[in-house]
């Protein structure tokens, strides 16, 4: 009878050691994917958290974030559209003073078209800061700052003042989606560049 207390204890035993081992694997497991969320997102992890009210549902909702942009086609511009863009945006900044309520509307456009070309589908405000924050996380609390100035800007509670950090919150957002395209140079093989007597 001994024997076979002892052999149950130890299967048991076993058991519990292997349910330990599973359970600290996960749990490391996790905590490896809570910290590179946290590093990927920054703010934007804590936003996420304090909105959806829980660690869980926020990391949820990053990953599947993380899975829906990489299934999309983002691709840097090519030089002559990223110079279109840039001479766009200067044009937009020199007329802010003649007009800053236009101009934060047309700073949202210009924002827009170029996420557009960039290849981000352009649906609700909420949607295209969440595709944002995957790659661009450093930036996408501009892009909320920007949009929040100008929805109580639809309702004229702002100044020039807040109209002018609008225009700042969108370039902020602007430069950094201007991502070029790096030239391909055409190298010739060592050999064709010789010169031959």
């Amino acid at each position: 009878m001994d024997t076979i207390d002892t052999q149950t204890w130890l299967i048991v035993a076993g058991v519990v050691v292997l349910v330990l081992i599973a359970f600290a694997a996960w749990f490391f497991r996790q905590k490896k994917q809570s910290q590179r969320l946290q590093q990927r997102f920054g703010p934007e992890y804590r936003r996420t958290v304090e909105a959806l009210g829980s660690r869980t549902k926020a990391e949820a909702e990053l990953k599947e974030r993380e899975k829906r942009v990489e299934g999309l086609h983002i691709v840097p511009l090519e030089p002559s559209e990223a110079a279109r863009f840039s001479q766009a945006w200067q044009a937009l900044q020199n007329r802010f003073v003649d007009n800053p309520k236009g101009v934060v509307a047309e700073a949202d456009q210009l924002v827009r078209e170029l996420m557009q070309k960039r290849g981000y589908p352009m649906a609700d405000f909420e949607r295209r800061a969440a595709d944002i924050s995957v790659d661009h996380a450093d930036v996408v609390e501009h892009y909320r700052a920007a949009q929040a100035i100008a929805v109580r800007e639809e309702r004229g509670e702002l100044d020039t003042e807040e109209l002018r950090r609008a225009v700042v919150h969108y370039r902020a957002l602007f430069d950094e989606l201007l991502e070029v395209r790096e030239a391909t140079q055409n190298v010739m093989p060592a050999e064709q560049t010789e010169v031959r007597s």
